[in-house]
């Protein structure tokens, strides 16, 4: 049994990077869970080009996590894919959360193309869910999966400058504010990321792969 000291994170979002390494510090603190080092693909030669066709978030980690570790084989890779799927509109944007206003389009845009969909939706009718798969390759090539959720409502306005992608519109049951307005540590410690690494995290406790 091995436990890595380091991921290559397959992305090339710096606040996803920024995200997954807050967390992992919070978890080695508070969960006892064996620190690990994030590092950015940037750091290894870049993010492969990856289509990101499959129809499920698993999917679509796995493709990220299997580029990235041909191009650094024998190296532990992180991968994740997330998404935000709404009850109201059949779980979209889903898997197309990234791109929901057009490929590569900018969060304001994503935010305000979900607003106008849910337009005089009342509040019981806006629930949603944020969805997480963290997906490992070992250096021998080994995969495994951990996924997290948290579940919330989608409110009627943007709220908060912190967070990034859907943050200010999506309140998380238990809070009155959005994602945007809690601040990074209690969104970490609830947010679908945040439930997905704890569960990395009790496998890493096990010894890992």
């Amino acid at each position: 049994m091995s436990v890595p000291k380091e991921f290559l994170f397959a992305t090339g979002n710096p606040n996803k990077v920024a995200e997954m390494t807050a967390i992992a510090a919070a978890a080695s603190e508070k969960n006892r869970c064996p620190v690990v080092k994030i590092r950015g693909a940037a750091e290894a030669g870049g993010m492969p080009q990856v289509v990101e066709n499959a129809d499920t978030f698993a999917g679509n980690a796995a493709k990220k996590a299997r580029a990235l570790f041909a191009r650094n084989p024998g190296s532990w890779i992180l991968a994740d894919d997330s998404g935000l799927c709404v009850d109201a509109l059949w779980g979209r944007p889903g898997v197309e959360s990234a791109n929901y206003a057009g490929p590569a389009a900018p969060a304001h845009r994503n935010v305000a193309k979900l607003l106008r969909a849910l337009e005089g939706v009342p509040a019981k009718q806006r629930r949603a869910h944020f969805e997480c798969i963290l997906f490992v390759v070992a250096p021998d090539g080994r995969e495994f999966g951990f996924r997290g959720s948290v579940d919330g409502q989608i409110l009627e306005q943007p709220g908060g400058k912190g967070g990034f992608g859907y943050d200010p519109v999506f309140k998380p049951d238990g809070h009155r504010v959005s994602f945007a307005e809690l601040g990074a540590e209690v969104k970490n410690r609830i947010s679908h990321r945040g439930r997905a690494w704890a569960k990395l995290c009790e496998w890493l406790r096990g010894g890992g792969a």
